[in-house]
């Protein structure tokens, strides 16, 4: 019998969800790499070489990829002769690794999880509890999948119970046309047929720890139906021409991941699950002899040809901004904030449009200012702030009339689409939306030179900051007249499938 002590346990769990934070799989580098040089698309492609800087200057850096260190999913496998020498629960041991790694004083992680989740939604501080999924297996071992999840791509999961005859491809492609980009393409889908609902969503997760292997299905040609189903949809899915960050472009999906179960013969439940740029899942395996090792992948596995081409921008004053100035920015265009930049996310815009009904005076000016939709990462050393990169801006759109009409805020920095409304609104009011590289967070935090917190300071990393930035790449999204680059973008880029070429 193989007795694992739980001290080695709690130390594995920690240590693996540290190196997730900072190193992307080499498998999804390779393939990311692959996909930036054959490209067509300028937007897609700048995209896609940001997404790789920044990973490079992750692995260097030994800072996170993403500034939304995600949930931390936990999947064990226990062999029934295995012992875990421990008085506490699995779900306490695993909490312990969860706050190891959060509170880290190298690189500490960015605490998402509120305890309570209807009413007072109060951050728990240390990222606690994990999402816990255990299997009792014959052995004396203990399997561990260590993956962590942003909350992006974890939102636009779906789920469907469909009727035996119906295509699960269809379906597929047609849900994924519907996500937008808050998902931070490109990445994998997982896909998960059969059981029974909450076992068609495990299956979707537990596909994504997978490795990426449809180039050598590809290549090669499909062996089964199963993944005849998955070369399918790969190619239906990149022929929507959704692109990198939904700019528009040739490749959406890097890989497309199936498990199956047996189910009802009047059922057919389907679970999709994206996986976004922030690729980040380990496993390890623990016998007895001490807790597991990681071994970091090359620097050498980055292509040293990437480069950002950030240079043409046009340079933008935030502490002279006008809606003069605004009318002339164009969709589609690079500009290069400099100045005074405020932060704000959902629990921030909630409070503060609380306070307009209650006709409270706010605490910050937002007229003729630019907002970026940001929860970063704690500094360390002599960092201004920790990695910085967007949120999704759409769950902002329920905000942006009161904020708009009865503020004078004129910019939005996010990342992906805003809804039709809410593109209305922009144009009604001559403001603008502007977008950062989802999955580029350390590289967009190098631009930043200085942070302060301004109000709503118990919010943690949801508070009001004020960000001094010099020359921070972003695109215009949406400009004053209503032209929206994820509109414009992936219909310049949808193609049939026919005309997609191999990899």
């Amino acid at each position: 019998m193989a007795t694992i002590r739980e001290d080695d346990l709690v130390a594995s769990i920690a240590d693996a969800l540290q190196f997730i934070s900072y190193y992307h799989p080499a498998d999804y580098i390779e393939n990311l790499a692959e996909a930036w040089r054959r490209e067509e698309s300028p937007a897609a492609r700048d995209a896609m070489a940001q997404i790789l800087v920044n990973s490079r200057m992750a692995a260097f850096g030994r800072r996170p990829i993403c500034q939304d260190t995600g949930t931390a999913q936990i999947f064990m496998k226990v062999g029934l002769g295995a012992r875990i020498v421990s008085n506490r629960s699995l779900q306490e041991i695993v909490d312990e690794g969860v706050r190891r790694a959060w509170r880290e004083e190298r690189n500490p992680l960015r605490a998402s999880v509120v305890s309570e989740p209807l009413f007072g939604r109060r951050n728990t501080g240390d990222n606690a509890p994990a999402m816990l999924h255990v299997e009792m297996v014959a052995g004396e071992l203990v399997e561990v999948h260590v993956a962590a999840k942003g909350g992006g791509s974890e939102n636009k999961a779906k789920f469907a119970a469909l009727n035996p005859s119906d295509s699960v491809a269809d379906w597929v492609v047609r849900t994924v046309e519907t996500l937008g980009a808050g998902w931070c393409p490109p990445g994998m889908l997982g896909i998960g047929v059969g059981g029974s609902p909450e076992k068609a969503m495990t299956l979707a997760k537990l596909s994504l720890l997978d490795p990426i292997d449809l180039p050598q299905i590809r290549a090669r040609g499909p062996s089964s139906k199963e993944e005849e189903l998955r070369l399918e949809i790969f190619e239906r899915v990149n022929a929507l021409g959704i692109g990198a960050q939904g700019l528009g472009g040739l490749t959406t999906v890097l890989d497309v991941k199936l498990k199956t179960f047996p189910v009802h013969a009047a059922s057919l439940p389907v679970g999709l699950i994206p996986q976004c740029a922030a690729d980040r899942h380990a496993h390890f395996t623990l016998d007895g002899s001490g807790p597991a090792v990681f071994t970091p992948p090359s620097l050498d596995l980055w292509p040293q040809d990437v480069s950002v081409a950030t240079a043409a921008g046009r340079r933008v004053d935030l502490d002279r901004l006008t809606r003069e100035e605004v009318a002339t920015w164009r969709a589609g265009e690079t500009l290069l904030l400099s100045g005074h930049l405020l932060t704000g996310r959902d629990a921030a815009h909630l409070r503060l449009t609380r306070m307009l009904e209650a006709g409270e005076e706010l605490p910050v000016d937002l007229r003729d200012r630019a907002i970026y939709y940001v929860g970063p990462v704690d500094a360390v050393g002599d960092e201004a702030v920790g990695p910085a990169g967007p949120t999704t801006a759409t769950r902002m759109d329920k905000f942006l009339e009161p904020i708009l009409s009865r503020t004078g805020l004129l910019v939005m920095v996010g990342k992906a689409e805003r809804g039709p409304a809410a593109v209305e609104t922009i144009a009604r009011h001559g403001a603008a939306y502007l977008i950062a590289v989802g999955g580029a967070a350390y590289l967009v935090s190098k631009a930043i030179k200085s942070a302060r917190v301004l109000a709503f300071a118990d919010l943690g990393m949801e508070a009001i900051h004020e960000f001094v930035v010099e020359d921070m790449p972003v695109t215009v999204a949406v400009d004053a007249a209503g032209t929206s680059v994820h509109r414009d973008g992936p219909t310049r880029w949808r193609r049939p499938v026919r005309e997609m070429a191999p990899a």
